[in-house]
């Protein structure tokens, strides 16, 4: 399948890696991209004991609103810049009720892209927010570093392959970079299992024109996460593209260890879904 509906969340503030990420994609794809700013309801601490003052909920709320302008202003900056189609909307996020706008605003995109949290700059409920794009909004999603370019280099992809439902729907959804890629890298990380072969997975790269290598690599401090972090640099990938592991228990989202190590700390792109 072709990209050519992006949508991003627009930080806030700071440079926006992942908005420009997103405007450099829109481009190489010749694709639409859409941006979310987000205003968030006043978050009221749940030991406060005493009813918050209306002033205070009304100037929070005003803030909230004035945040998400500036950040489609910075968007529609962005866009100009780059020269593509794009289009903006603001986004209520109301206390309380859930997600479920964001998703559904989401629902039709061929990728959604968001930025990795940062510690210095917080945004509310930014892993919730992911969690909920991995787990119900049905599209791919590309977590953009931080820290890092603000270009997506697909010419080295590492697949982080281990057999499993989730990494098969992301080698597929990421057909549109494998297709563009020099270079693709099948990784087995050895995590005590029996590893499953990546041969099946290179012969169906292959029928899509796409040449690839595979390489086991060893996992001795039984970190993932970790292990496929330094498979990535040592193949001096530009994305990585893994499957999400987790399970849905009584309404909350729940990511898997590997999942969760991948989204903090990021050097590279991870193309994720579920």
């Amino acid at each position: 399948m072709d990209i050519k509906d992006i949508t991003v969340v627009v930080d806030l503030a700071g440079d926006r890696p992942a908005a420009r990420a997103a405007a450099d994609l829109a481009k190489r794809l010749d694709a639409h991209l859409t941006g979310l700013s987000l205003a968030y309801d006043p978050i009221v601490p749940g030991y406060a004991v005493a009813p918050v003052p209306a002033d205070f909920m009304i100037s929070a709320r005003n803030q909230a609103l004035k945040e998400a302008e500036t950040a489609i202003t910075a968007f529609h900056g962005i866009a100009a810049e780059t020269g593509i189609d794009a289009e903006a909307h603001l986004v209520d996020v109301m206390a309380g009720g859930g997600l479920d706008g964001i998703v559904h605003e989401v629902r039709l995109a061929d990728l959604v892209v968001i930025g990795e949290d940062d510690p210095e700059r917080p945004e509310p409920v930014r892993e919730a927010l992911i969690e909920a794009v991995l787990f119900n909004a049905g599209a791919p999603l590309l977590i953009v570093p931080r820290n890092g370019p603000v270009t997506i280099n697909p010419d080295r992809i590492m697949i982080a392959w281990d057999g499993t439902i989730t990494a098969a729907r992301a080698v597929r959804a990421a057909m549109p970079f494998l297709k563009l890629a020099k270079h693709v890298e099948v990784v087995l990380v050895d995590d005590g299992k029996k590893l499953p072969t990546g041969e099946r997975l290179c012969g169906h790269l292959l029928r899509h024109g796409i040449e690839s290598s595979i390489r086991k690599v060893p996992n001795p401090g039984k970190d993932v996460a970790k292990a496929i972090r330094q498979a990535a640099v040592d193949a001096d990938a530009g994305i990585i593209v893994m499957g999400a592991y987790g399970h849905s228990r009584l309404l909350e989202w729940i990511l898997g260890g590997a999942t969760r190590g991948m989204l903090t700390g990021l050097t590279l792109p991870v193309l994720m879904t579920h």
